[in-house]
C-alpha cells in the first residue's frame, strides 16, 4: 500500500497559514485531505474559519502545540486516522498538519521517523513555512522558533509583501537565503499559490536533487579578497569580525584543495546587521570520501550537535561506488541511500548543506576534510 504523504505547514503567528489552508481546502482539486489543525490555546478558532462544504475531516487537538510534550497526541491522532481509513470509515489521500505558530517543526518531523507504525503508513512530503514579510525581521530577531521554522523549511512562502517596499522585501529574501539556501522562496498573495507548489514537493525524498539557491552559491564563489584555492595541507586564515553576512575579508582556516562556500558572505549593497543564530553553510569537495571515516565523523557530530542541527543534506562522491550517495537528516536522525550513477561527463563533486543553530563551522569543515581519500 502506498504511503500517505504528509505536509507540515508552519509559520509564525499571523503569517497566513489558515488563509493558505482555507484555500487548499476550498479549491476543487480532487484530493481528499485530512487536516490536523493545532492552534495554540484552548479556543479552536481556526476550525470555524476552515469549516467548508467540502468533505475533509478536520481533526483538532485543543491542548497546545504539536511538539515534544504533546507529540504522543500527534502520534495517536495519526494512528487513529490510519485505522479509520483502513476500516473505510474515513477517506483521505494526504494529511496536512498545521502547527501552532509557536511550534518547532523538528519534533513534528521526527515523529514520522521514530515510530515504526507511523513510518510504515506515512511519508513526510515537505515542511512549508509561511513568513510574514511585514513583521518577519522583528520576529526573526526576537524569537528562535521563527528562525528554526525558516531553517527547517523545504519551501518558504512570503505573505504580506504588498505591505513592504521592494527594497525591504529583497533584504528579507536575502536574510532568509542565508538561513536556508535550499528552500525556494516565493511571495504569496492571500494564500493564492498553485497547489503543485504545496503538495508533492518531495522535500524529504533522499533522491531529490539537492537544490541550493544559486545566488547563495554565487555570493560565495566570488572572491572574498583572497584566492580561495589552496593546496591540500596549506592553511589560510584571515581575521574577520563581521556581522553574519557582509562582504568583508573573512577568516576561516581550512586546508583543502577544493572550494567550499560558507553561508555567511555576501557583497550586497545593503549591509544588514542580523546576526542570526540559525545559519547555513555549504561544503564542496572534488576528492572522494572514505565511507568508513565519513560515517564515523557524521555519527560523532550528530551525536554531539544533533539538537542544534535542523536540516542537513548532501550528494556525495564515495570511494568504491559509481553511484551518488544521498544523505540527509533532521536533528539526530540521519539516513542515506544510493542515488543514480554519476554521468560520464559529470563532475564528481560532493556537495553538502548544513542548517543549524550556532554550529561550529570550522569543526565541521576540518572534520569533513579529514574524511577525504
Amino acid at each position: 500500500m502506498a504511503l500517505i504523504p504528509v505536509t507540515i505547514l508552519t509559520g509564525f503567528l499571523g503569517s497566513g497559514k489558515t488563509t493558505l489552508l482555507k484555500r487548499v481546502l476550498s479549491e476543487s482539486h480532487g484530493m481528499k485531505i485530512a487536516v490536523i489543525e493545532n492552534e495554540f490555546g484552548e479556543e479552536n478558532i481556526d476550525t470555524d474559519i476552515l469549516k467548508t462544504e467540502s468533505k475533509e475531516q478536520i481533526l483538532q487537538m485543543s491542548n497546545g502545540c504539536i511538539c515534544c510534550t504533546i507529540r504522543e497526541d500527534l502520534r495517536e491522532t495519526l494512528q487513529l486516522l490510519a485505522s479509520k481509513r483502513r476500516k473505510g470509515l474515513v477517506e483521505f489521500d494526504r494529511i496536512v498538519i498545521e502547527t501552532t505558530g509557536l511550534a518547532d517543526p523538528g519534533p513534528v518531523a521526527q515523529t514520522f521517523f521514530m515510530d515504526d507504525e507511523i513510518a510504515e503508513t506515512y511519508l513526510i512530503d515537505s515542511i512549508l513555512t509561511l513568513v510574514d514579510a511585514k513583521h518577519a525581521n522583528q520576529q526573526l530577531d526576537d524569537r528562535q522558533e521563527a528562525r528554526r521554522q525558516v531553517g527547517f523549511a523545504d519551501q518558504l512562502f512570503l505573505s504580506k509583501t504588498d505591505l513592504v517596499s521592494e527594497d525591504e522585501k529583497n533584504a528579507l529574501i536575502h536574510r532568509l537565503k542565508h538561513m536556508n539556501p535550499r528552500a525556494p522562496i516565493r511571495a504569496v498573495h492571500f494564500g493564492e499559490v498553485p497547489l503543485n507548489e504545496v503538495f508533492d514537493l518531495r522535500g524529504f525524498n533522499l533522491n531529490a536533487k539537492l537544490d541550493i539557491d544559486p545566488d547563495f552559491l554565487k555570493e560565495d564563489d566570488h572572491d572574498h579578497g583572497h584566492d580561495h584555492k589552496h593546496e591540500h595541507g596549506e592553511h589560510c586564515s584571515h581575521d574577520h569580525e563581521h556581522d553574519e553576512n557582509c562582504g568583508h575579508d573573512h577568516a576561516h582556516s581550512h586546508a583543502h584543495d577544493h572550494e567550499h562556500e560558507h553561508g555567511e558572505h555576501c557583497n550586497h549593497p545593503h549591509h544588514h546587521h542580523h546576526d542570526d543564530d540559525v545559519k547555513s553553510f555549504v561544503y564542496r569537495a572534488d576528492r572522494a570520501f572514505d565511507p568508513a571515516r565519513l560515517e564515523d565523523f557524521l555519527g560523532a557530530i550528530v551525536n554531539i550537535y544533533g539538537p542544534r542541527m535542523l536540516r542537513y543534506k548532501g550528494v556525495l562522491n564515495m570511494q568504491g561506488t559509481e553511484r551518488k550517495v544521498i544523505f540527509q537528516g533532521v536533528h539526530q536522525l540521519m539516513g542515506s541511500d544510493l542515488g543514480p550513477q554519476w554521468a560520464e561527463d559529470e563532475k564528481r563533486q560532493s556537495k553538502m548543506v548544513f542548517i543549524g543553530i550556532d554550529l561550529p563551522q570550522d569543526i565541521f569543515l576540518q572534520g569533513l576534510e579529514q574524511c577525504l581519500v
